[in-house]
């Protein structure tokens, strides 16, 4: 897990270490074990780099590395299976001077070329230069784990790990005001409809799954996605076989991101998903694995998880340790979370992820192990079960009754009405009513200056999918819209305190089962995340199994949001945007509107975050 930067250039003035430093610098919170610069002998390309040491901590595992005298990568994540791949290459003749994975990603390189990507099971962001081609070849990983940004012009091309890279390189900040205009009315900050646009105007992100292959002779580059997960290919197994493969592969998958010098922990929220990885941990008896894990309480709060985080510390003879951040925390903080994060965010769990990263680095943990990515693929969220239901309505419609009966039996509440009907019948006009509703929202918010929305509303970046079965909207969430937010929010908070994210659930087998698996194994008899639960019921207590209720990673926002001090930073947010002429003056005056952190129309906080990603 690192940092990495570089410049390209048919002008070598524009390439000094001076100039790359400054983009490392920017980003050193990534990497604060070591640095390292390089230029070509071409000197047509320099690269930079910040360590974060986890597998291989010796001076030969240092970045920017070189391969064969002919290849130099700088590198930030892992990639989990390089063992396998190290045998395979030794086999085939390559020869490796470090343990690291890096050189392995080198050796896969020289002998696959950009099939290379193919062979991968990591999250990881990385730029190899082929002195003899000259041409740079980038690559991310499959969802989107590890960040990488460009900007070019006819002069030059240049990348970093995150925006700050890019600007402390001399690209100026300018926000993309139609972004910022969605995220004021709805609450999201990027586009489902083109994934290389980002909250910056000139800055551009590489997408999930896909290289970039960069030619200096005609200076031009290419784009192109090397994976997709079939949403369509439905598996005919039985339920006691899918049990099998899912704990066959998740197992695996939580061994492989146990590989490391230094000491692993994990989350714990109180919930199933990071439940489930302890438990895979703890049966794989992982020497790595310290037993430590991370929470956020607090006590007396509705939401609170408390009693979950002691059941399986209990368990697992856990070393839990625990944050209770406040409102005074969250205004100390906010200056500085909002700086990591770069684009604005739509709740204060964000703070609260930031929080139990901070915990971990007290507490000399480089690792941690989370469950994001489980909700996506299994149908965790309360959300899709009208989804589901409207499938079951098309395929099995005289069992719609008993479905919904099962989920109220579980005190779940499940908004279903004549609509629903509607929308089953018809998917394509829902998906367009869904997008008129969302346009009518930004249209008609009276908080808003009206230029500023006449001027920047964008109508085609409003996308809502057209959805016929529950595969539709999974897919949608976990590679169009949702988690792809959720890992921006993860890897800026973890790497603000150094710290590496691992995501067991991220495998791609995984995620290609899960989504090969019919939607009755993901929603079943009143449960979301049904063959999850089965998977694990004889391995966890029940009251975490079999949890009906589902309470997201939530702190006391309506609370804090009420606090004089959050109120008078509040005022002052509100102000700011006034005085940009992005919000009307009445807003000064309106009643402040606390709300929950998941509520839909959660404007007080996006107002108050906002203002501080503008700067």
């Amino acid at each position: 897990m690192c940092g990495i930067a570089g410049i390209i250039s048919n002008n070598p003035n524009n390439i000094g270490e001076n100039r790359l430093k400054k983009m490392t610098d920017a980003i050193a919170h990534r990497g604060p074990d070591g640095e390292g610069f390089w230029m070509s002998p071409s000197s047509c390309i320099g690269l930079g780099h910040r360590r974060l040491s986890i597998i291989d901590l010796s001076d030969k595992a240092a970045q920017p590395m070189h391969y064969l005298n002919r290849y130099s990568i700088v590198h930030n994540g892992e990639i989990y299976n390089y063992i396998e791949l190290r045998t395979g290459l030794i086999k085939k003749g390559y020869r490796f001077n470090t343990g690291s994975d890096t050189e392995v990603i080198l050796a896969a390189y020289d002998h696959y070329k950009q099939e290379c990507v193919q062979y991968f099971d990591g999250m990881f962001a990385f730029a190899i230069w082929d002195e003899k081609e000259k041409t740079l070849f980038c690559a991310r990983d499959r969802f989107g784990e590890k960040p990488f940004y460009y900007a070019f012009n006819e002069t030059a091309f240049l990348f970093a790990s995150e925006a700050k890279g890019l600007w402390a390189a001399g690209i100026e900040k300018k926000i993309n005001n139609p972004l910022l205009l969605n995220y004021l009315a709805l609450g999201h900050a990027q586009t489902p409809v083109d994934k290389t646009i980002t909250f910056y105007q000139e800055i551009f992100s590489l997408p999930p799954a896909h290289c970039l292959l960069f030619r200096f002779h005609d200076f031009l580059f290419d784009i192109n996605s090397y994976w997709d997960c079939n949403k369509e290919k439905q598996s005919h197994i039985r339920e006691n076989e899918a049990i099998e493969k899912l704990n066959e592969i998740f197992f695996q998958s939580i061994k492989k991101r146990l590989r490391s010098d230094v000491t692993i922990g994990s989350s714990l929220s109180g919930g199933l998903d990071s439940s489930c990885i302890i438990a895979g941990a703890n049966e794989l008896s992982h020497a790595h694995f310290s037993q430590k894990t991370f929470s956020a309480v607090f006590p007396g709060f509705e939401k609170d998880e408390s009693s979950y985080i002691i059941q399986v510390a209990k368990k697992f003879n856990l070393k839990n340790y625990t944050t209770s951040p406040t409102a005074n925390d969250l205004v100390k903080t906010l200056e500085k979370l909002c700086h990591h994060q770069e684009m604005p965010f739509p709740s204060s769990s964000i703070f609260l992820q930031y929080k139990v990263f901070e915990l971990a680095a007290r507490h000399h943990v480089k690792v941690l192990l989370d469950g994001q990515g489980a909700d996506e693929i299994f149908a965790g969220y309360t959300k899709y079960i009208h989804w589901y239901l409207q499938e079951i309505l098309r395929l099995r419609p005289l069992t719609i009754t008993r479905e919904i009966a099962a989920f109220k039996k579980n005190k779940i509440n499940v908004n279903w009405s004549w609509k629903n009907y509607l929308a089953s019948i018809f998917p394509a006009q829902t998906a367009n009513q869904l997008e008129k509703k969302a346009s009518k929202k930004i249209l008609h918010n009276s908080d808003i200056n009206e230029d500023f929305r006449q001027q920047f509303f964008d109508r085609p970046s409003i996308y809502k999918p057209l959805v016929t079965k529950l595969n539709d909207i999974l897919y949608f969430n976990t590679f169009q819209s949702g988690l792809d937010d959720l890992l921006h929010y993860a890897d800026r908070n973890s790497m603000a305190h150094g710290t590496e994210l691992r995501l067991p659930f991220l495998s791609h087998e995984l995620v290609e089962l899960a989504f090969a698996l019919p939607s009755g194994f993901k929603i079943h008899n009143g449960f979301t995340k049904y063959i999850l639960r089965k998977a694990f019921e004889n391995k966890l207590p029940e009251e975490i199994t079999w949890r009906s209720d589902k309470v997201g990673f939530e702190p006391p926002q309506k609370l804090w949001m009420q606090s004089p001090i959050l109120l008078d930073y509040l005022h002052e947010a509100k102000r700011k945007l006034i005085d940009y002429r992005i919000l009307n003056p009445k807003v000064l005056n309106k009643k402040n509107q606390p709300l929950d952190a998941y509520a839909a129309d959660n404007f007080d906080w996006r107002y108050l975050i906002a203002a501080n990603c503008i700067n």
